[in-house]
């Protein structure tokens, strides 16, 4: 009988890890927990979030190749489904034990799983390592029943359910659910079905409209659709609108540079 492996092939060894800790800006560590604290902010500190190869490309290709072409030789960005695999990787050839997981999206966390995220052991705990959460998770978090991180200025607690962990965040209204996820063992097709669902699911956000964030300590910055907005700790939103003529001057700003070529079919595919 055929069974499956329990660790199955990822493709960690396709990573350039010198090119990725480039990117990145950071050096070479032995697994310990304040160097995957490290590696986390550095990670999200480089690389933006953002949805624009899905409205030009559709569903991204998911091997490591493919998303460090774009990531790290490219200096872009991607979603969940391409900041994860990436990690991974990376923590993988620096020797940290990494586990891959999909989670569920939204207050009613009833819909598909479709977030990807990790689950990295160190110094004998398990941590919630979600570098592609968007402008939310700036490092990693325990894997403990009501473990409470700040998480560059907005508070976020992990909760124990009955079907796995539920991430909350503290906003001015009370402590709102994020995502949920179970810890049970994923593979490589897992990631795509839910990458497929990601980028062309008729209620998914990814394939209607640009989304781009990005987070620092204290300052979260979010492009949706034509609103840009700015938050702070303390409750302040500042939102400006846009016009689709202004993405090469307001994309830079969030760390991303497209080609002339690219820009124009961004604009292209906003305005249809």
């Amino acid at each position: 009988m055929t069974t499956l492996s329990p660790t199955p092939d990822w493709g960690s060894e396709d990573l350039d890890l010198d090119s990725y800790l480039a990117r990145i800006d950071h050096p070479r560590v032995e697994p310990s927990l304040d160097a995957l604290r490290s590696l986390h902010i550095a990670h999200v500190r480089a690389i933006p979030f953002e949805n624009i190869g899905v409205l030009l490309g559709g569903p991204p290709d998911l091997s490591v190749k493919a998303v460090a072409a774009k990531l790290v030789d490219r200096a872009r960005g991607g979603y969940c489904f391409e900041h994860a695999p990436l990690f991974a990787a990376a923590a993988e050839q620096l020797g940290f034990t990494v586990r891959r997981r999909l989670g569920r999206v939204g207050p009613q966390r009833s819909g598909p799983r479709t977030h990807a995220l990790l689950i990295v052991t160190v110094d004998g705990a398990d941590h919630l390592v979600d570098v592609g959460f968007g402008a939310s998770i700036w490092q990693p978090m325990p894997l403990v029943d009501g473990a409470e991180i700040d998480q560059a200025g907005w508070p976020h607690q992990l909760r124990k359910t009955d079907l796995g962990w539920s991430l909350w965040r503290l906003t001015k209204d009370g402590w709102e659910p994020e995502h949920e996820f179970e810890d049970i063992p994923q593979l490589a097709v897992d990631f795509e079905v839910g990458n497929h669902y990601a980028a062309t699911g008729p209620r998914s956000p990814f394939p209607g409209k640009l989304i781009v964030k990005r987070l620092s300590e204290g300052v979260s910055r979010r492009l949706v659709g034509n609103e840009l907005s700015v938050e702070y700790p303390d409750g302040r939103t500042e939102t400006t609108t846009i016009g689709y003529d202004q993405l090469g001057e307001v994309l830079p700003g969030l760390d991303i540079d497209l080609t002339p070529d690219e820009l124009d079919a961004l604009r292209g595919r906003l305005e249809a």
